[in-house]
């Protein structure tokens, strides 16, 4: 009986149709049971194919070939530069390769063989005869059809140069250098206009903004991946992507209407190719440490300080560091206790191939980061498979990942701050701390020998745990039918589903003095969420003559669910000193237990057309029409349109000019909108408590009644951005020089703001969201890159952009009677000022005598800090009295106090960002790296303000306090505040004295990377493979006394305030990749 084979990617992928997987390799063929006798071996019904083996260096080739001659070679570009990535096929067969990173390539051929096609996109195909040579050098021509590069703008792909919005795209092969644990991490400093806020914490996702702030209630821009708008950050594997397209004004972004206001980022990922099965793989590894720690005393000197600071203040020293009672044998250091070398792994591999018809592409990778502080962890396991397939006019498809993500985030206080101000007399364990609220005996501190309200950071990591769970599938499905050449249908599905879980489990056990003793108790927390996304579009791109028009219109349909539950108890179980971590073991009082059900659905109408006369004049119209859920009837529906014209001045016959190759000139205008996650599913609707209870009655009994919890407002609606861009973006040099500029102006309207609204009208639960606020953003961007004239062995590139971004609060609605701000701790919105801009006290120096004191006197002649002494702070008294009737303060009112005498003093948001990256290549060998600066911006360090206040904590080792006898002194005196103002005075939380110009400049990332040889690598059947060693966040230059100046704040309104930020690690890293 016959066999018949069938392609193991036909089994993989479950192909039905045997014209889209047509079999490539018989090194993995798979013998079953044939239905008939009909049919000959190694061939299924359809078309004849015929069948492939490997070669000895690992190529592949018909089986009825004789391997007779090898071919060598390399194909350069039109700058004799060699070109990497080229398609070399034996023509008329499939026996074929692609050249390495410098353009060489190895080929073995039939005896027979006479011709070799030689193709890349970009380049025109070239067949290339071969007669009687063995070494070729082939040189192919740009074809300028697919010359220009092509741009994903949403629902479309058009050519770059004919883009008349501001959108950027970033290269993978750059963002992929960096290892993040985030793509939001990767990009920082690769694209003017975005701002990224990274995070030493394991699985936390860095904070991003596009082009400044649109809103005070979400910052996020929109992620689309694969046309499926889902969340990017803890889904995508960096190495899956192949390209990223941040659309940054209206033009750009309209098509995505209510949710763009924040940008749009949008990321494609790799496909499988045309060709032979090839096997890709990545690995690195890598050590992972802070670069620098507080600068703290340790017992010695903390001992010492303290002796000065109870006698400065006339009381006797604790037993803890007083003469004949300090022990020096107790010298902790927190942050050896606290950090450890982290590590990094990162490993990738995937199977890629196909036909004309068919490609595929099957992917997994896992991530892990052992954070370099204890208890702190993080992976990441996905798998992906892509898939295309063409029938006729029929093209059908799908890209789906699924991911598992585990975090283990640190469970209580946060170990960054705690290490530094947490006192080194005070042991880990001790015996003496054991008592009944407290078995394992950790040091937290005793009254009044060593008191600190710090957490003890190993206590907190080894009594509690904080672990989350997240199961994550996203992707899509798509059917595409091509009724002509210009006019084509598509079918779009997506999906995103994720299963969350979260654990937090406690332990008997104390980690902070004087902290109330507490059960053991377990909290879980389970989510289901689902997005479903349906989308039907019809694309068309004519051209007649001059005129070329394309666009896109379509509907879109998107449902999203997510439901959860969260229950906790107390007194866990227990056998031998273990503990079993689940709700039914316990046998406490349920602490809570309840659920939470959101729901929202989004209809839009979407639209854009692109016209262009003769390559020099071109328009675009986009609009889109969104009805959501989310808000009440009359503001249920809105639209979101937007205009462009750019004109090409370098098409014009009066202006030619030779160095100049090309010159475009771009105006847009246009709405888009933000819908903030925190609203909920029903904002507009009131809704009522019904299970308040009352005690009324001669019994005296509860009784269940109900209430209205929160005001409803039902004209809620979206925010929205009105964008404008202009533009100028050229080349120069035959595209050698590029570079691009743009100006931004962009006013959000109708912002979302909690209006004060008094208790009794019926508010018990926070105040109504209104649409009342308005922000300005404004700025430059610009970009530029060079690229050298590419000779045969040494190539090199370099490019460069910065951002300003200016934004401005223009309106935040009625705050009440002369209140146009918003108060947020050290922090005010006020009209006419950035958001959340420090508004502080201003200090003046030390006093430096009693004389000075009595001398600093206000209007009437009072002593302005009459509780001040030599050593204390001196305040600025805050003009705030008008005499003159102007409506201008001219004069202070002879007093501080911190509600009347605080002023701007610097903001938390950069003047200026940068971001640099070189790359060069010799031979075999490469070198890449990338600069980041921030400029112009200023952080309050609240780490500092905890240790600087003497009270409680540590003390700065380079602490330099005033005393008579050191007048010099930079810090205040020493002392206790009990009984002492002048010394509460100086701890006063919100001055300048914590604010630091936190401008810096950082190596982001520097790698060096080696390129195997071809000759070498087809010995052992290798078709390419690349080792490098790379450094990430070497060094970084400021002024900032802090860990990290790269500051992300809890909230939008107090962007600056380090209180204990997890710094970005520095990381040292090796790391092989291959193809087979």
């Amino acid at each position: 009986m016959k066999n018949r084979y069938v392609p193991l990617s036909v089994v993989l992928m479950g192909l039905s149709l045997y014209g889209v997987a047509q079999p490539t390799t018989v090194a993995f063929l798979h013998a079953i049971p044939p239905s008939d006798g009909n049919h000959p071996a190694a061939t299924l019904p359809g078309p004849q194919r015929t069948p492939y083996t490997r070669t000895p260096d690992g190529r592949t080739q018909p089986l009825n070939q004789t391997v007779a001659r090898r071919i060598t070679g390399q194909v350069l570009d039109e700058n004799n530069a060699g070109l990497p990535g080229v398609s070399v096929i034996e023509k008329g067969t499939q026996n074929g390769t692609s050249t390495d990173a410098n353009g060489n390539f190895v080929l073995n051929v039939a005896d027979e063989a006479t011709t070799l096609t030689v193709s890349s996109v970009g380049y025109v195909t070239q067949d290339v005869a071969i007669t009687n040579q063995t070494t070729l050098s082939i040189k192919l021509v740009p074809d300028n059809r697919t010359l220009n590069e092509v741009v994903v703008i949403g629902y479309q792909t058009i050519r770059k140069r004919d883009v008349t919005g501001a959108n950027d795209v970033i290269n993978p092969a750059q963002s992929n250098k960096v290892t993040a644990n985030s793509l939001a991490e990767s990009i920082q400093g690769l694209s003017p206009g975005v701002t990224v806020r990274n995070t030493g914490v394991p699985g936390q996702q860095a904070s991003i903004q596009i082009r400044g702030v649109a809103s005070f209630l979400n910052t996020d821009p929109l992620y689309v991946i694969d046309g499926m708008i889902a969340d990017a950050n803890p889904t995508i594997n960096n190495d899956d992507i192949e390209s990223i397209q941040v659309l940054k004004d209206a033009s750009a972004a309209a098509i995505y209407g209510s949710r763009a206001a924040n940008g749009v980022i949008i990321i494609t990922t790799k496909q499988g190719r045309e060709g032979a099965p090839r096997v890709s793989f990545s690995a690195k590894y890598g050590v992972q440490d802070i670069y620098k720690r507080w600068n703290v005393t340790d017992a010695a000197g903390f001992a010492a300080l303290q002796r000065q600071q109870y006698q400065n203040s006339g009381q006797t020293p604790p037993a803890s560091v007083a003469e004949g009672t300090f022990n020096p044998a107790i010298n902790t250091d927190w942050q050896d206790q606290v950090l450890r070398t982290g590590s990094l792994q990162d490993y990738n591999l995937s199977l890629s191939g196909g036909t004309k018809t068919g490609t595929y592409l099957i992917s997994g990778s896992y991530f892990k980061n052992a954070g370099y502080v204890i208890g702190s962890d993080f992976d990441r396991a996905s798998l992906r498979i892509n898939t295309r397939n063409e029938l006729g006019r029929f093209t059908v498809g799908e890209n789906l990942v699924l991911t598992n993500s585990n975090i283990q985030n640190f469970p209580a206080g946060n170990p960054i701050y705690d290490m530094a101000g947490f006192l080194p007399v005070i042991p880990v364990q001790d015996p003496r701390y054991v008592n009944a609220t407290n078995p394992q005996g950790y040091g937290i501190g005793t009254y009044p020998d060593a008191v600190t309200y710090a957490f003890n950071p190993v206590a907190a990591r080894n009594l509690a745990s904080n672990r989350s769970n997240f199961a994550k599938a996203v992707g899509n499905a798509y059917l595409d039918f091509k009724f002509a050449d210009w006019l084509s249908y598509r079918f779009n599905a997506g999906l995103e589903v994720s299963f969350d879980y979260t654990q937090n489990l406690r332990q008997i056990g104390v980690y902070q003095y004087n902290a109330a003793p507490v059960p053991s108790s377990v909290g879980e927390d389970r989510s289901r969420y689902y997005s479903l996304l349906f989308e039907h579009t019809l694309n068309f791109n004519r051209a007649f003559g001059k005129h070329s028009i394309n666009g896109v219109v379509g509907i879109s349909q998107q449902t999203a669910r997510r439901d959860n539950t969260a229950g906790s108890r107390t007194n866990l179980a227990t056998s031998g000193g273990t503990y079993f971590p689940t709700i039914d073991a316990a046998s406490g009082i349920s602490n809570s237990a309840g659920g939470t059900p959101t729901y929202y659905k989004i209809l839009g109408y979407l639209g854009r057309v692109n016209y262009a006369y003769n390559d020099k004049y071109l328009l675009t119209l986009t609009g889109r029409i969104d009805q959501d859920s989310r808000f009440g009837a009359n503001y249920r529906t809105g639209f979101f349109p937007s205009v462009a014209a750019a004109w090409r001045i370098s098409q014009e016959d009066f202006f030619k000019v030779d160095w100049l190759s090309d010159l475009k000139v771009s105006a847009s205008y246009g709405k888009l909108g933000i819908v903030v996650p925190t609203l909920g599913s029903f904002p507009y609707t009131a809704f009522i408590n019904n299970n308040p209870r009352a005690i009324f009655g001669v019994d005296q009994t509860a009784n269940v009644g109900a209430y209205q919890a929160q005001l409803a407002n039902p004209d809620l609606r979206w925010e929205q951005r009105l964008s404008q861009n202009y533009g100028v973006t050229a080349s120069f040099l035959n595209n050698r020089i590029t570079a691009e500029i743009n100006y931004y102006n962009s006013l959000s309207t109708d912002a979302l703001l909690n209006l004060p609204v008094p208790g009794y009208l019926g508010n018990l639960q926070g105040n109504p969201y209104v649409n009342t606020a308005s922000i300005r953003n404004q700025g430059i961007e610009f970009s530029a890159t060079y690229r050298s004239s590419n000779q045969q062995d040494f190539k090199w590139d370099v490019s460069g952009n910065f951002t300003t971004i200016k934004n401005r609060v223009e309106n935040v609605g009625n705050q009440g009677q002369n209140i146009d701000y918003i108060q947020s701790g050290n922090t005010r919105s006020q009209v006419g000022s950035p958001i959340g801009r420090w508004y502080v006290l201003k200090t003046n120096g030390i006093f430096q005598t009693q004389e000075e004191i009595n001398n600093y006197r206000g209007p009437n002649g009072q002593l302005i800090q009459p509780n001040a002494k030599p050593g204390d702070i001196r305040y600025v008294d805050q003009l705030t009295v008008d005499t003159n009737n102007d409506g201008i303060p001219d004069q202070g009112d002879g007093q501080i106090t911190q509600n009347d005498d605080r002023q701007f003093v610097g903001s938390p948001w950069p003047k200026l960002q940068a971001g640099a990256q070189f790359n060069g290549s010799y031979k075999g060998f490469s070198l890449n790296l990338q600069f980041l600066g921030i400029f112009g911006y200023t952080v309050y360090n609240d780490v500092r303000r905890g240790l600087d206040s003497y009270q409680n904590t540590n003390f700065r080792a380079d602490v330099n306090p005033w005393s008579p006898t050191n007048t010099g002194g930079n810090d205040p005196r020493l002392g206790l505040e009990t009984g002492d103002q002048g010394i509460v005075s100086n701890n006063f939380p919100y001055t300048d004295r914590w604010l630091e110009d936190a401008s810096y400049v950082r190596l982001r990332n520097v790698e060096i990377g080696y390129t195997l040889p071809a000759a070498f690598l087809s010995r052992v059947k290798v078709r390419g493979a690349r080792v490098f060693v790379s450094g990430q966040n070497l060094f970084t230059v400021t002024g900032y006394s802090g860990l990290d100046p790269d500051i992300t704040g809890a909230n939008i309104q107090e962007r600056g305030v380090d209180n204990g930020h997890w710094p970005s690690p520095r990381v040292i890293s090796v790391g092989i990749t291959g193809d087979f």
